[in-house]
């Protein structure tokens, strides 16, 4: 085999390498959503991932490994699906709904877990943060035009309005479909910032 070939035949392995790692991650998240990691057994992860429990050992070395990636895993994603324009609010809107669509029921049984288990509270307190991070980033030119002494509670209604478990009170616990849910979110967030119905 010329150099090549063999540069080629690596490239393939560590892309193969990396796709195996994804798929397991992909399958211990979804799992962590849905029982205590307490309760996940590595087979389980193995056979939604489509691999025997021993490559997930090669590529983690231990349980506890793979559950510490899993962490940095989920924590990645969330950051991820939720980028936003700034001062543009019915974008913002779109995209956090777009975000609980594919992971607010995750996120909920995720919350019930979080006094159980260290791992996802870890991932829970770190959603919280980039929650609070991204109203503020995602809402700063709003922001800035409300009075110093108001900011502080403009904020905390923000974050209320556009917490998962608004999302969950109008769409699961309501049943109004999405178009509504996003409407109600749109009043709730010119609500706390004081703006005339139909701003941006």
């Amino acid at each position: 085999m010329d150099m090549n070939s063999r540069t080629y035949s690596m490239t393939l392995r560590g892309a193969g390498a990396h796709d195996t790692r994804r798929s397991i991650l992909s399958a211990a998240f979804a799992l962590v959503g849905e029982k205590a990691t307490v309760e996940i057994i590595l087979a389980e992860v193995a056979a939604r991932a489509g691999v025997t429990v021993k490559t997930i050992l090669r590529h983690f070395g231990s349980r506890e490994g793979l559950f510490d990636a899993v962490t940095e895993f989920a924590i990645a994603e969330v950051a991820e699906e939720r980028e936003a324009p700034v001062g543009d609010i019915p974008r913002a809107i779109q995209v956090i709904v777009d975000h609980y669509e594919k992971r607010g029921d995750w996120v909920i049984r995720m919350l019930a877990q979080e006094l159980s288990d260290d791992r996802i509270h870890a991932v829970v307190e770190y959603g919280r943060t980039v929650h609070q991070t991204w109203v503020t980033t995602t809402f700063a030119p709003q922001l800035a035009r409300v009075p110093a002494s108001d900011r502080d509670a403009a904020v905390d209604g923000l974050i209320v309005a556009l917490d998962v478990y608004a999302w969950k009170l109008l769409r699961r616990d309501r049943g109004l479909d999405r178009d509504q849910c996003e409407q109600r979110m749109r009043m709730l967030v010119e609500g706390a910032l004081g703006e005339k119905k139909g701003e941006a």
